[in-house]
C-alpha cells in the first residue's frame, strides 16, 4: 500500500536504483554530507510515495527503491544508512501440490532484513490496527516503527535521523559489551594459569608478588612455581622468557608446568634443566627465544638447599641479626636455549635454622632511578631490601613494598614483568 502523502514526483524502483549509481550534478551535496534511505515495499500501484525529506544538515536524503529482499540485498551497499520496511511485504512460496501466493511472516520477513544488513537501522512501516505488531518489530531488532496514517515528510526525516544513531549507539555498546567479556575471559584464562603453590606438610611460608610488562594483562613472560615433593624436600623456580608478548607468556606457563610435570616426577638439577630446554627448543616460535631459570630445592629439615641458575640472577637470604646478601653462586650455566648440551652445576647452600629466600627475575633490578640512565640493579635491591628489613617488614608486606619503591625509583610502571617469591623458614 502506497503511504498516503503529497508525492515530490513519481520514482520508479528501477529509475531509483540507476539513480543511486549516478554521479552527483555540480552543485549537489556530496554523498558523504547525506543520508540514504533504502525503502522495501512490494505495492504493484507505483511504489512508496514521500515528500522531500532532509537530514539535520538540511541535505536531502537519498531514497532507494527495493520491491523484495532480493533486489533489497543488491541495493544495500555501504553508504545505504537507513532501510524503511513496509511490514506488508508478501512473497511467494510453493508446495508439493503446486504453487501458490502466501503472505510471508512479516517479522520473519523483519527478522531476514536484520540478518542481511546487520549494521544498519531499520525503520518499520505499518497500519496503525497493527500497534502491537509494531511493537513486536521493534523488540525483534528494528530501531523504532512509523503508522502509515501519521507519515509526513518531517515525520520520517527525524525518525531516520534517530533510527541511524540508536543504531550506532547500538553497536556501539555492544562492541564495548563484547570487549568487557572478552577482557573478563581473558582474566579467568590468565588467573588459571598463574601457578598454586604445593606446599601442603611443609613448614615453609610463601608469599609472590606478580606483575607484567604489558598494559591490561595479568600474565607475563615472567613465571614461578613452588612444589614439596613426597620426601618432604620443596622445590621452588622462577624464570623470564626473554620479550614481552602473549607468545613470550605462553611459552612461560609452558615452561613452568613442564617443570612441575617432571620435578614431582623426580628430576632436580641438570637433568632437569636439561629435559627444560628440550621442551623448550621444541615451543619457542623462534630460534631467538631464550628463557633464564633459578630453580632451589630445599631439604626436607629446612637448612640446606641445592641450586641452579640458567642465565638468572642469584637468590637473596636473610637471616635474623644480619644483612640480607646474594647467594654466592660462580660457575652458572647459560640460559636455556641458548647452548645446545649445555649443563647447569648444580651448588649445595647452607640455610641454617631460621631464614628468608627471595627468588625474583630482573624486571625488579633493572628499572630505572629517577630521569637518567642508571637503573637499580642487584646492589640496589639488597640495599631497599635490607631497609624494609630493618623496618619491620617481612613476607607479603616485604615484597609489597619493595616493588612499589621499584617502581616508584622508576618514576612509573616498570615496563618489563615483575615476577618476587619469597619462601621463609622459622625454626621453633
Amino acid at each position: 500500500m502506497a503511504v498516503p502523502v503529497p508525492r515530490q514526483r513519481e520514482t520508479p524502483a528501477t529509475e531509483s536504483a540507476q539513480a543511486a549509481q549516478l554521479p552527483a550534478a555540480p552543485h549537489a551535496t556530496p554523498p558523504q554530507a547525506s543520508l540514504t534511505l533504502l525503502v522495501i515495499e512490494d505495492d504493484p500501484a507505483g511504489g512508496l510515495t514521500v515528500p522531500e525529506i532532509l537530514d539535520a544538515d538540511r541535505h536531502r536524503i537519498r531514497l532507494r527503491t527495493a520491491r523484495n529482499l532480493t533486489e533489497a540485498a543488491r541495493l544495500l551497499t555501504h553508504d545505504v544508512h537507513c532501510i524503511l520496511l513496509d511490514l506488508s511485504l508478501s512473497g511467494t512460496g510453493s508446495t508439493s501440490g503446486g504453487s501458490r501466493t502466501a503472505v510471508v511472516d512479516q517479522l520473519d520477513t523483519l527478522r531476514e532484513v536484520l540478518r542481511i544488513a546487520p549494521h544498519h537501522a531499520v525503520l518499520v512501516l505499518t497500519a496503525e490496527a497493527d500497534a502491537e505488531r509494531a511493537a513486536e518489530a521493534v523488540r525483534v531488532g528494528a530501531q523504532d516503527f512509523l503508522f502509515r496514517d501519521e507519515l509526513d515528510g518531517r515525520l520520517l526525516s527525524r525518525a531516520i535521523r534517530y533510527a541511524v544513531e540508536r543504531k550506532r549507539a547500538d553497536i556501539a555498546q555492544y562492541k564495548l559489551a563484547e570487549s568487557k567479556l572478552r577482557a573478563q575471559e581473558n582474566a579467568r584464562l590468565e588467573r588459571g594459569l598463574l601457578p598454586n603453590p604445593l606446599l601442603e606438610g611443609s613448614d615453609l611460608r610463601f608469599a609472590a608478588r606478580y606483575r607484567p610488562g604489558r598494559s591490561r594483562a595479568l600474565l607475563g613472560g615472567d613465571f614461578y612455581d613452588t612444589v614439596r615433593t613426597p620426601d618432604g624436600t620443596v622445590h621452588a623456580m622462577i624464570g623470564d622468557v626473554c620479550g614481552h608478548g602473549p607468545d613470550e607468556a605462553a611459552l612461560g606457563v609452558e615452561l613452568r608446568i613442564a617443570w612441575r610435570a617432571l620435578t614431582l616426577a623426580g628430576l632436580c638439577g641438570d637433568d632437569l634443566l636439561a629435559t627444560l630446554q628440550e621442551v623448550l627448543e621444541v615451543e619457542r616460535p623462534c630460534e631467538e627465544i631464550f628463557a633464564t631459570l633459578c630453580t632451589v630445592d630445599i631439604s626436607p629439615d629446612g637448612r640446606r638447599a641445592g641450586l641452579c641458575l640458567a642465565g638468572h640472577p642469584a637468590p637473596l637470604i636473610s637471616r635474623p641479626g644480619r644483612r640480607a646478601q646474594l647467594l654466592p653462586y660462580e660457575n652458572s650455566g647459560p640460559a636455556l636455549g641458548l647452548l645446545p648440551k649445555a649443563r647447569w652445576p648444580r651448588r649445595q647452600v647452607e640455610l641454617g635454622g631460621t631464614w628468608s629466600l627471595m627468588l625474583y627475575t630482573d624486571g625488579l633490578i633493572e628499572g630505572r632511578i629517577g630521569e637518567g640512565k642508571e637503573r637499580l640493579g642487584q646492589d640496589g635491591m639488597v640495599e631497599m631490601i635490607n631497609r624494609h628489613l630493618a623496618e619491620g617488614l617481612s613476607g607479603e608486606g616485604l615484597l609489597e613494598a619493595s616493588v612499589t619503591e621499584a617502581r616508584r625509583l622508576n618514576g612509573g610502571e616498570l615496563t618489563d614483568d615483575v615476577a618476587v617469591v619469597l619462601l621463609s623458614r622459622a625454626e621453633g
